[in-house]
């Protein structure tokens, strides 16, 4: 590993033992620790999805791989390796350590040998009537292929023996939890609860499920196949874009699998025979684990009706210039208006849509979407504004990484009701959040934009920070214009003063801020950088700011999620200083302050600093007019630096040490809430 640079996997690895820690940590409450364990399971599935594909894939390019990478593709996936396996010890004995938590306070997960005769009769009566008819097994033979195995599904492999002879057969059956909830809720006894995977009551029903076989025990142990997940767009100009992609999301389900889990007491003749039939290698992730996989089902657990097992409900700020009842469109043409989800409601959002959907003077609405909520009110307010005569122009990102099928659904959704749908730009993501609503009266046009961080999605803007500005400022809304206009026109590119466009034109302007504040330094001005980020991967970024660190520029970085860079180093980095925080609530907000002077230049934006933001996707970076929430963001990142509650430190050797505490606990999640809570309950 470079002394200055940190491969981006592994340093994600590390922002995902910073989600372990919570599930580890005896002060979030209990069902939230198993959440915990749920994200981290989910994230784990999604990172060997893609990026260890993405790796493995490279390896194969030999020495060329490291030009492409940066760093040696086969190292890192030993590495990932290792850290992997010690991260999955460290999982299994949290999950331990909360299953006696659990029993504590009088609830039990039991398996299928372990069952009263009520219960029994209550799983018997289960597996008959509400699960028998959904399982399908398959019997493994000895010159047949396996089917097409489901990617990180849950599949039991089953032995059958008969005991007087030894004589064995082997089958996989995959569970069905994508019709029926992973955890059963059983018949209570005295005020005990008891509750019970969905696997065990398939465990319970073996002999009914193979009945035809003369065969007297049946043993299943799980496992579980993650697959390549990046898709192979051929340029094949005859066919559409979504024909194409469509192909594609086939040929996902085809993937190569890129890791194998199975419970360590399978036998070793199955265990060798699925290997065998696999295709692994002694260079393959292959991963022994306990009995159970799959834990991002905890994000789904039961409720136990314990107000103490869960974080108390957050109640939303109502924000000081949106009044009930009155029209928003109004209150933005007053005043820009900044959004702080989930600390204000998404229903503003769903409001602006509603109105412009209704209002007689708005012409038209145009947006851009990427990830949806699953029954999204954005979609039901752009139909209805459709319906009732609006042109309506939505630009559908159908690269959003495993939401491609749900968005060709809304988009033919869309289109049935007269929406205009534009499908992305061919060869670059659209990943800016974009609104642009017109209105004319009297022959005046008025334009109303909203640029956001996050996405236009009501299930996420409850669980993820993000902010959302809406305004009527000229420079803003003629360029968002100019944005849709791209769309719209064969990408037409434009010339923009205000907002910044990547792939055209965000890199160089990052550069020139990062130039701007070394040159106040070199000069004995007072310099700073603060950047509140998910991701910052990008080399040539990178070593901007070793340049301003070493010129003197006070450099703060607050990232969530992959952080290349590496803190601290003599005479290289000795003046940046970065956290990542993990709390209750996704860090997803992206925002950047320069103090240019004392004349602070601050952006939102949509973008990472990774390469891929840079150069490959659409992604809007947009600065803050407005003195007050200028004020407000430069306010709200120093309550999450000062965090010494859930800030962990990002050094050199991804030791995810908490920010020690001072005389008093300070954790920025609250202390943002109330924050706003007092600023927005100021009248204007």
């Amino acid at each position: 590993m470079s002394k200055t640079y940190i491969p981006k996997e592994i340093s994600w690895l590390s922002f995902n033992e910073r989600v372990l820690q919570e599930a580890e940590n005896k002060e979030v409450p209990l069902i939230e620790r198993f959440k915990f364990l749920g994200i981290y399971s989910n994230n784990l599935d999604e990172f060997f999805r893609v990026r260890v594909a993405t790796l493995k894939r490279l390896s194969q390019l030999g020495e060329k791989s490291k030009e492409v990478l940066g760093y040696n593709p086969k190292a890192t996936l030993k590495k990932i390796q290792e850290i992997v396996l010690l991260q999955n010890t460290r999982f299994e004995k949290i999950y331990s350590s909360l299953i006696q938590e659990l029993e504590k306070h009088k609830i039990h997960i039991v398996n299928e040998k372990q069952l009263n005769p009520e219960q029994a009769e209550f799983v018997k009566n289960f597996f008959i009537n509400e699960l028998r008819s959904r399982l399908m097994p398959f019997l493994i033979e000895k010159d047949a292929d396996l089917p097409n195995l489901t990617d990180d599904a849950i599949i039991l492999a089953i032995v059958l023996r008969k005991k007087k002879t030894d004589e064995k057969r082997y089958a996989i059956l995959e569970i069905p939890t994508n019709v029926i909830p992973r955890f059963i809720v059983l018949p209570e006894i005295g005020d005990e609860k008891y509750i019970i995977y969905l696997d065990d009551i398939i465990r319970y029903g073996l002999k009914d499920i193979f009945y035809i076989f003369d065969f007297d025990e049946f043993s299943a142990y799980t496992i579980k196949l993650t697959k390549d997940a990046e898709l192979e767009i051929a340029d094949d100009i005859s066919e559409s874009y979504i024909e194409k992609l469509s192909k594609s999301l086939h040929q996902r389900k085809l993937g190569t699998p890129v890791r194998f889990i199975y419970d360590r007491k399978m036998p070793d003749d199955l265990l060798n025979i699925l290997k065998k039939k696999l295709n692994f290698g002694p260079n393959d992730v292959v991963v022994p684990s306990d009995r159970y996989h799959n834990f991002k089902d905890f994000m789904r657990f039961p409720n136990l009706g314990k107000k103490k097992f869960y974080h108390e409900p957050l109640v939303p700020i109502p924000h000081r210039d949106i009044q009930p009842g009155k029209s928003i469109l109004s209150a933005v043409k007053k005043k820009d208006i900044m959004l702080f989800f989930p600390y204000h409601s998404f229903d503003h959002f769903i409001d602006l849509l509603r109105e412009a959907s209704i209002d007689p003077s708005v012409t038209s609405i145009q947006i851009t979407l990427y990830r949806l909520a699953r029954n999204s009110s954005v979609i039901n307010a752009l139909l209805n504004a459709a319906r009732n005569g609006k042109s309506v122009t939505t630009v559908v990102e159908l690269q959003a990484r495993f939401d491609e099928e749900a968005n060709i659904l809304w988009g033919n959704k869309l289109m049935d009701e007269g929406v205009k749908v534009i499908y992305g730009v061919p060869g670059l993501k659209v990943h800016s959040k974009l609104l642009l609503i017109t209105r004319v009266n009297n022959d005046v046009t008025q334009r109303y934009a909203a640029i956001g961080t996050g996405n236009f999605n009501e299930d996420t803007a409850r669980i993820y920070t993000d902010n959302l500005l809406l305004t009527t400022e000229l420079k803003i809304t003629n360029e968002v214009h100019k944005a849709f206009n791209f769309f719209n026109v064969n990408y037409k590119k434009d010339n923009y003063y205000h907002l910044v466009l990547s792939p055209f034109s965000l890199r160089n302007k990052i550069n020139l801020l990062i130039e701007n504040e070394i040159k106040n330094a070199k000069a004995g001005k007072k310099a700073y950088i603060h950047l509140k980020l998910n991701n910052i991967t990008d080399f040539e970024i990178i070593n901007n700011l070793y340049e301003a660190s070493s010129a003197g520029v006070n450099i703060k970085l607050i990232v969530r999620g992959m952080n290349s860079l590496v803190p601290g180093i003599k005479d290289v980095s000795e003046n940046i200083k970065a956290i990542g925080i993990v709390d209750r609530f996704l860090e997803h907000s992206r925002f950047m302050i320069f103090r240019n002077g004392g004349k602070e230049e601050i952006f939102i934006s949509s973008a990472d600093l990774m390469t891929r933001n840079l150069d490959h996707r659409i992604e809007v970076t947009c600065p803050i007019f407005d003195k007050n929430i200028k004020n407000e963001l430069i306010q709200i990142f120093e309550i999450l630096w000062n965090d010494n509650v859930k800030a962990r430190k990002l050094d050199a050797s991804l030791s995810n040490k908490f920010v020690k505490p001072g005389k008093k606990e300070y954790r920025s999640q609250v202390e943002v809430y109330n924050y706003l809570k007092k600023v927005h309950s100021k009248t204007c």
